[in-house]
């Protein structure tokens, strides 16, 4: 965990309310994809946890989404600030359980750790296939950049604008996979968990105080105890979650 100043390249509106920015600076303690970053913003005092999109040498890819105030004014930042970013938060997934054929499905703001995840598989010469879930077709993004990494993508829209009509797991049925590695809110993570057929891995959204274990405002029962969401996640195993 480290905190340290990053300089911002881009940021652009690449989907309904949704933006991706690019940052520089020292990457080096962002070890696993599903980890995440906390973002010092101007006049807040609580930070903003960003999930973990890419990573290539010293830059930094983030997607969020506005929802907030405080998304509302990242999204007004200009290329050459300087954001105050503490890097290494979360303990990412597993890739060692994934066998041959994982299956990564990502809803909404749940999407971008899914990016750096299938880069990773597929440079260990896995085969993934991505479900990307979202409300309508002008909320869809990086379906392109995961095609082009070389994965087998399926996009999934409520309103049938777009792609397959439903869920994501109204898909399910058109992928044979060997493992579930997911992220999205938890409506849909419980829809995941209870139609899988195999073990996964759960990436869970939560409001989190700190960012690193110490408020204790994160923190979930799970069958083996009580965990923080912040520094024990986000990401579960399937066997441990209670709903």
């Amino acid at each position: 965990m480290k905190d340290t100043i990053f300089k911002l390249l881009e940021n652009k509106k690449i989907a309904k309310n949704t933006y991706e920015c690019t940052l520089v600076g020292d990457t080096s303690h962002i070890s696993a994809s599903g980890q995440f970053v906390n973002l010092k913003l101007d006049g807040f005092y609580l930070r903003r946890p960003i999930s973990v999109c890419n990573v290539e040498g010293d830059k930094l890819t983030l997607i969020y989404k506005v929802v907030g105030q405080g998304t509302e004014q990242m999204a007004s930042m200009k290329g050459g600030e300087e954001i105050l970013t503490l890097t290494g938060l979360g303990n990412g997934y597993n890739l060692e359980k994934s066998g041959d054929k994982p299956l990564l499905v990502g809803g909404g703001a749940g999407v971008p750790p899914m990016f750096l995840l299938c880069r990773k598989l597929i440079s260990e010469g896995k085969k993934p296939t991505v479900i990307l879930g979202f409300g309508s077709k002008d909320e869809v993004f990086y379906e392109n950049e995961f095609k082009e990494l070389g994965a087998s993508v399926i996009v999934t829209t409520v309103d049938g604008s777009y792609g397959v009509k439903g869920f994501v797991t109204d898909a399910f049925c058109m992928v044979e996979y060997t493992y579930v590695y997911t992220c999205g809110p938890e409506p849909m993570l419980k829809a995941v968990y209870n139609k899988s057929t195999t073990s996964g891995q759960y990436s869970f959204e939560e409001r989190m105080g700190c960012g690193f274990g110490a408020c204790m405002g994160c923190s979930c029962k799970t069958k083996y105890g009580n965990k923080r969401i912040c520094k024990d996640g986000p990401v579960l195993e399937k066997e441990e979650i209670i709903w």
